[in-house]
């Protein structure tokens, strides 16, 4: 007789995510958002760390620092079955010159957890066309938003 399908209690899900080694644990001042160029293709089946996006990064130039940006108001919860990480959104001012053309917004987590350093959270396309999001120019801003449904959610 087959089994049926294994069912994840709802608090179980966010226990997961949740805790001292965990990638997405809450409270941390320590995640940034970086932006590359088109330069980097994903190797969503071997890229683990910010070394391995790292060297496409955009320049850390005129308002955008090397290394990205911290998140702020990180949280972590459970509504209905889904966990949902998610931050405020974040916003870069161009300031003596141009923040460069970038093609993607990586998330990680900037120290060691599990033995790894800088761990990936994800990243995501900031036009899903997809094309470069055109050079913010001097004195504008460059406001990143999470995607409603959280940088991060999983049912």
């Amino acid at each position: 007789m087959a089994s049926g399908p294994f069912i994840f209690p709802d608090k179980a899900k966010l226990n997961m995510f949740e805790g001292a080694t965990a990638l997405l644990k809450t409270g941390s001042a320590n995640y940034r958002l970086a932006l590359v160029s088109s330069a980097w293709t994903p190797a969503n089946s071997t890229d683990e760390v910010w070394a391995d996006v790292s060297a496409n990064e955009i320049a850390g130039v005129n308002g955008y620092t090397t290394g990205g940006g911290t998140l702020a108001s990180v949280v972590l919860n459970q509504t209905s079955g889904t966990v949902k990480f998610t931050s405020a959104a974040f916003v870069w001012t161009a300031s003596g010159g141009s923040i460069a053309a970038w093609r993607r917004g990586v998330v990680y987590y900037l120290g060691t957890l599990n033995g790894k350093v800088n761990p990936l959270v994800g990243h995501f396309l900031g036009d899903s066309t997809p094309a470069d999001i055109p050079a913010t120019t001097d004195t504008n801003t460059l406001t990143v938003t999470p995607n409603a449904s959280g940088i991060l959610s999983a049912t």
